[in-house]
């Protein structure tokens, strides 16, 4: 999962980064609302994380602007105001959660999950497909109670296409959520870790559309 960060505070920032990549996201990071505004708009995110006082242009203004552009992204808003006016500003402006600093990185990876899962169509906390478990929490995953080992991408493309199971899902598509903007994108890998994940959760779960790409289903569901 693909998550733009937003914020101006280098250290917090690097904090925040460091954090949802520990958790299995792939991070871009935006510095100013600029910048941000633009990302938003060329790039597919899963979600992100927006500060309100940002330079250049300040983040409900930049909300405001993706969400006139039709951009349906799921949106966290940070802010050091604690005023009501202000969470009723962010809020009409189109975001989706709100979190006002000092906060504590749990609760925002938390809140973060919550709004992966209700744009994703789930309801639980964990993802099942058959006897295939993924927790996002502890970003591990398991075939019938075994655990697997996965590599952080295997990792990132099993919760990828458990989110989106029983729909067929394109490598660009792959591409654009497992991969950050400064990686040099190759969907050809795509088809090797598809293959590396095959093989530990069974060859059998992800099927191959030819022409259009891979879905994920439970075994013994398919056609």
């Amino acid at each position: 999962m693909r998550i733009l960060l937003v914020e101006d505070e280098p250290d917090l920032a690097r904090q925040l980064k460091g954090a949802l990549a520990d958790a299995g996201y792939v991070v871009d990071h935006a510095p100013d609302g600029e910048e941000a505004e633009f990302l938003g708009e060329t790039e597919p995110y899963d979600a992100v994380v927006l500060d309100l006082g940002l330079p250049k242009i300040d983040g409900v203004t930049v909300l405001e602007r993706w969400r006139k552009a039709g951009l349906a992204t799921p949106v966290l808003i940070l802010t050091a105001r604690g005023g009501w006016s202000d969470k009723v500003s962010g809020f009409d402006a189109g975001a989706d959660d709100y979190l006002t600093k000092p906060f504590h990185t749990e609760e925002l990876l938390a809140r973060l999950r919550a709004l992966l899962r209700r744009a994703a169509g789930h309801s639980q906390p964990q993802l099942t497909c058959g006897d295939l478990r993924l927790d996002p929490r502890a970003a591990k995953a398991s075939v019938d109670g075994e655990p697997l080992r996965l590599t952080s991408l295997e990792y990132r493309l099993l919760h990828y296409l458990m989110m989106h199971q029983d729909r067929v899902i394109s490598r660009t598509e792959l591409v654009e959520h497992l991969y950050d903007q400064d990686f040099d994108r190759d969907s050809n890998t795509i088809e090797v870790f598809v293959g590396r994940v095959r093989k530990k959760i069974g060859s059998d779960r992800i099927e191959t559309v030819r022409g259009l790409g891979y879905r994920l289903i439970a075994v013994g569901t398919a056609a």
